[in-house]
């Protein structure tokens, strides 16, 4: 399935880990996207962000397990964000004893979608809905997303 979605990955002190995601992967990594540092307009302050766009989901499916694997220098500053087309706000992820694990929002619900292909559900396919909205509730499972 093509889905396009947008990561950004926040993390103080964190140059020198990141420095080589926003160079061409030379087969060190499972996709081939490459990330944007985005500079803060004050320079000094909490560290830098980077962003990237994956246009399917197979691109970024392992990105998570690679992104918690790295050497940070502050992991208790690493954030992660993820909003994927079909979701309506950005989902959280931060590094808790040393594993990447989503962060429930406020408000919010991931659904897990059926797959067109299979006709089965997965986690793999799921997104995030807000619940205080007017628009109608799916009707699909949740995924379980505990507290850290």
């Amino acid at each position: 399935m093509s889905r396009f979605a947008v990561v950004v990955v926040l993390a103080a002190d964190a140059h020198d880990v990141m420095a080589p995601l926003t160079h061409h992967n030379g087969g060190t990594r499972p996709w081939n996207n490459t990330f944007v540092p985005i500079e803060s307009q004050w320079p000094g302050t909490f560290g830098r962000g980077w962003a990237a766009e994956f246009t399917h989901r197979h691109h970024w499916a392992e990105l998570l397990e690679y992104l918690q694997a790295l050497p940070w220098p502050r992991p208790e500053t690493v954030q992660v964000l993820i909003h994927d087309e079909e979701d309506d706000c950005f989902g959280l992820w931060m590094l808790y004893d040393g594993k990447l694990i989503e962060v429930p929002l406020p408000r919010t619900e991931r659904y897990i979608e059926q797959s067109p292909t299979s006709g089965s559900c997965s986690s793999d396919i799921s997104y995030l809905h807000r619940t205080d909205t007017a628009l109608p509730t799916p009707n699909m499972p949740t995924v379980h997303r505990s507290t850290p």
